[in-house]
C-alpha cells in the first residue's frame, strides 16, 4: 500500500477515533486531551491577566457570587477561578480547566444577578460542551493536516509548539476568539437551562441581550462577530422559555435560591 494512502487512512481513524458529542447530541471533532485543553486554558488565562487589572472589593464578592452558584449546578467538578478584569467592554469568558474572566464593562449592560447568570451559563456551557476543543481540533486538522497531530506527543514537542502557535498563544489572548453561530446557539440553551437549574430566572435571559443590543448601537461588540443576532437569539431563548421556566421551578423548590448583592 502506498504511504499515502496508508497515511490518509490513518489520518482518517484519527478523526473518526476523535469524534465526540455535545449534551444536545451533535457531533463534533476534539482531537485534544482534556489535559492539553487545561493547559492551554491556563496559559490563556495567565495570558489575560498580564494584560488587564483586576478588581477586588464588592464587585468581585458579587461576581463570584453568581458564578459559584452556576459552577455548582454544572456539577462539572471543576474548581473554578474567577477573576473581575477592569475594562469597558461587556465581555466575559470561560477557559478549560476551570477559569472565568468577566470584564466590568458587562456590569453597566448585566443589570441583575440574573442577567449576569445568563451570561456566565452561556460561557460556562461552552467549556462543558467542549466548544474549545471542537474549534481549535477544526482548526488545526484544515491548516496544519493530521499529520502535525500525528507527531505532537505533547505541547512541549515541536508539533505542539507548531500547535500553540497556530492556536495564537501569545497573541489575542489564546483560545479566547470566537465561536460558531452553532456553537452559540448551542451554548445559549445549555447556558438557559445551567442558568435556571441554579436558581436563577432565565426571563432576565431576554432582558439582557436586549440591553446588549441597545449596548451595541446597532453594531455587535468584537467578541459578537460570529454570533447570532440579538434577535435571532431571544427568539432561541423565547423557544425553550418554558423548559427553563420548570427547572428554575424545581431548583426553587429544592432551595436554590441565589442571593448575590450587586454593589451600588
Amino acid at each position: 500500500m502506498h504511504w499515502k494512502t496508508r497515511g490518509a487512512i490513518g489520518a482518517l481513524a484519527l478523526t473518526l477515533a476523535a469524534c465526540s458529542q455535545t449534551p444536545t447530541g451533535r457531533s463534533q471533532l476534539t482531537l485534544f486531551s482534556d489535559e492539553e485543553l487545561d493547559r492551554m486554558g491556563e496559559q490563556s488565562f495567565a495570558q489575560y491577566q498580564q494584560q488587564l487589572p483586576t478588581v477586588g472589593g464588592q464587585t468581585a464578592d458579587y461576581v463570584q457570587c453568581v458564578a459559584q452558584s452556576v459552577t455548582q449546578a454544572a456539577s462539572s467538578g471543576e474548581n473554578w477561578e474567577v477573576k473581575i478584569f477592569k475594562d469597558d467592554s461587556a465581555n466575559a469568558f470561560a477557559l478549560p480547566g476551570g477559569y472565568i474572566g468577566v470584564n466590568t464593562g458587562l456590569l453597566k449592560v448585566a443589570e441583575n444577578q440574573d442577567q449576569l447568570a445568563t451570561v456566565l451559563g452561556h460561557e460556562v456551557a461552552h467549556v462543558l460542551a467542549q466548544h474549545a476543543n471542537e474549534r481549535v481540533s477544526t482548526q488545526a486538522a484544515t491548516q496544519t493536516g493530521l499529520s502535525v497531530l500525528q507527531s505532537a506527543a505533547g505541547l512541549d514537542s515541536q508539533g505542539g509548539q507548531q500547535l500553540m502557535g497556530l492556536l495564537g498563544m501569545g497573541a489575542e489572548y489564546g483560545i479566547i476568539k470566537p465561536f460558531s453561530r452553532t456553537q452559540e446557539s448551542e451554548a445559549d440553551v445549555l447556558g438557559l437551562e445551567l442558568m435556571a437549574q441554579a436558581g436563577f430566572d432565565p426571563r432576565a435571559s431576554i432582558n439582557l441581550w436586549q440591553n446588549m443590543s441597545a449596548n451595541s448601537q446597532g453594531q455587535p461588540p468584537v467578541w459578537m462577530s460570529t454570533h447570532p443576532s440579538d434577535g435571532q437569539r431571544i427568539e432561541g431563548l423565547q423557544a425553550q422559555m418554558d423548559q427553563a421556566l420548570a427547572a428554575y421551578q424545581q431548583a426553587r423548590a429544592n432551595g436554590r435560591t441565589p442571593n448575590c448583592q450587586r454593589p451600588s
